[in-house]
């Protein structure tokens, strides 16, 4: 039972019953309010909306609603001022989340609303001959989250990782190899030798600027498709993807396209001539651009004086590509918010083309910046955190925790992995992802408050207790959940399909991240306030199905983030 649409449904036939002639609202459910007391009820519906079109005070509209309610599902609706509050019948409601809930075998809240429709989402976008690192962690994951997300509600999610595989600082790479490197070095020391490499580079130009002229000019091999320079690209292309695709297994994140900005190398000259032909492109001190000043933003380069082209070139040919490849009906870029003007930038230049889709249907997903314990990060200062590391240390700090909690626990080295990945995904997807993240173990890896572990303990703890009531063999009598504790756990459960949809309809993981830790601490509140195979069987029935519902939805919300759920801690 979706008990938001249970509301909304009384609402409307209140609403054609006491006023015939009146247009009801399109969309009630969404015009539902959660009281901020509970006191006040578990759901109110604002009258004001109805205020004007009625010519009447929203308090005497629900006045008049009121009248008209009678429901087995609620015990009482109730005026207060302009709105009109609910207050379900516990044990009808208790009966009813949870039939819905459990026959949903743990897909509670998933559906087809997005059928027919596809979303691409860019993420993660590692760039070539780089060691994929903790600044690559929240593009990452939340592009991952987004994409199990909106294929829970139906979707078909394209997962794009749109390689950073293009540029002048691949000629400086080269540039860097041919001085200091060798094929021997690459071999043995991987991708983190082309990282030395980079660093190195960075270094030495500092005090010989003709670096910088050379890189350029291996740079411009690669465009020419110089055998040697591609050959030497290529294999770095190669090593890279090898390297990430370790970190991808770990994160149990796979893509459907690594098409990235050299894929579309040969794809920007119809683009361009199609800027000319609809007479955007303007010169600018020997440049070509397009003019944003009535969208009040800078103009928006697309060819250097040099003839080279820029990454609004190519993500410009990159959109139009996917949009007649996949027909997509959402087009996400999971990118920093550092980014936010090229996006608008790239966005708006799309429309002025006469593709009105890119204002509805393309989103620059923003995020914040990642930390380590207080410390900013700098690739090319040579001060970072590599994720496959950052991976590793969770895993054996993970291990190291359950020693000292868990001592007794079976197969403690997968119990590590999921606790260790999972604390760090959950700690990146727990706030809204503007905020900067401040990655520190002790908060990570903590099994008591909204953490990561505390949620899967609490999953836990849901499979020890139905391990014991395995025996119960009673129609439930749902009386047994007639109190406060059970009635705010039955809510959150109830609410858990709202959450998932307003995470897809913001592009914001972290709804479900906090749905699914509220739904362990209202657990675990009716764990200890009420003995759970106490009494008769019937009671411990209906507390034992309380705790399958809470363990499925738990179990459903930590895998839309990509958190897996051991059984035992």
């Amino acid at each position: 039972m979706d008990a938001r649409e249970i509301i909304a449904g009384l609402v409307e036939d209140a609403i054609r019953q006491a006023f015939p002639q009146a247009q009801v609202p399109g969309d009630i459910a969404g015009l539902l309010e959660i009281p901020p007391d509970s006191a006040m009820g578990d759901y109110a519906f604002p009258c004001f909306r109805l205020s004007k079109a009625l010519r009447m005070g929203p308090p005497q509209i629900a006045d008049t609603l009121q009248k008209h309610i009678n429901a087995p599902q609620v015990a009482e609706a109730r005026t207060q001022g302009g709105y009109l509050n609910f207050f379900f019948n516990r044990t009808a409601f208790a009966s009813q989340v949870l039939a819905s809930v459990l026959s949903a075998d743990g897909r509670w809240g998933a559906s087809d609303e997005g059928k027919g429709k596809t979303v691409c989402i860019d993420f993660s976008s590692i760039n070539i001959a780089k060691r994929f690192h903790i600044g690559h962690l929240s593009t990452t994951v939340i592009g991952a989250a987004l994409a199990r997300i909106y294929s829970y509600l139906g979707w078909n999610a394209v997962r794009i990782n749109h390689l950073g595989d293009w540029g002048t600082q691949f000629g400086k790479m080269i540039a860097a190899y041919k001085h200091w490197g060798n094929e021997e070095m690459v071999k043995t020391g991987g991708v983190q030798a082309l990282s030395d490499l980079y660093v190195r580079f960075h270094q030495e130009a500092e005090t010989n600027p003709a670096l910088e002229d050379e890189g350029r000019a291996w740079f411009k091999k690669i465009e020419d498709g110089d055998e040697e320079a591609l050959g030497i690209f290529n294999t770095f292309k190669e090593m890279t993807l090898k390297d990430a695709k370790k970190v991808y297994d770990v994160l149990n994140i796979d893509f459907d396209s690594y098409d990235g900005e050299a894929f579309f190398n040969d794809k920007m000259e119809p683009v361009i001539q199609e800027l000319r032909d609809k007479g955007l492109l303007e010169e600018s001190d020997g440049a070509w651009v397009v003019d944003l000043e009535e969208e009040k933003m800078p103009p928006c380069l697309i060819l250097k004086s040099d003839g080279a082209t820029l990454y609004a070139t190519r993500d410009l040919a990159a959109a139009l590509y996917r949009k007649k490849t996949y027909d997509f009906s959402k087009c996400l870029y999971v990118v920093a918010y550092q980014q936010d003007l090229h996006f608008r930038q790239l966005f708006a230049v799309l429309e002025k083309m006469g593709y009105a889709w890119a204002r509805d249907e393309m989103e620059h997903v923003a995020f914040g910046m990642v930390s380590y314990e207080g410390e900013a990060l700098s690739t090319r200062k040579g001060n970072v955190i590599h994720l496959d590391d950052l991976l590793t240390k969770a895993v054996e700090k993970a291990y190291q925790v359950l020693e000292e909690k868990s001592p007794g626990i079976q197969d403690k080295q997968t119990v590590a992995r999921q606790v260790g990945i999972g604390a760090v995904i959950f700690t990146t997807l727990f706030n809204n992802r503007i905020k900067d993240i401040d990655f520190w173990w002790d908060r990570a890896l903590n099994f008591d408050g909204e953490t990561g572990p505390y949620v899967q303990y609490t999953y836990a703890r849901c499979m020890s207790v139905l391990k014991k009531g395995a025996h119960v063999d009673a129609q439930p009598d749902y009386n047994a959940l007639n109190n406060e504790e059970a009635r705010q756990l039955l809510l959150l459960l109830s609410r858990f399909p709202d959450s998932v949809k307003e995470a897809m309809n913001r592009n914001e993981p972290y709804v479900v991240t906090r749905a699914v830790t509220e739904i362990a601490k209202a657990y675990n509140k009716f764990y200890y306030e009420h003995r759970i195979l106490a009494d008769e069987d019937s009671s411990a029935k209906a507390r034992l199905m309380l705790t399958d519902a809470t363990r499925q939805v738990i179990r459903a919300g930590l895998a839309l983030i990509g958190v897996e759920t051991p059984e035992k801690m």
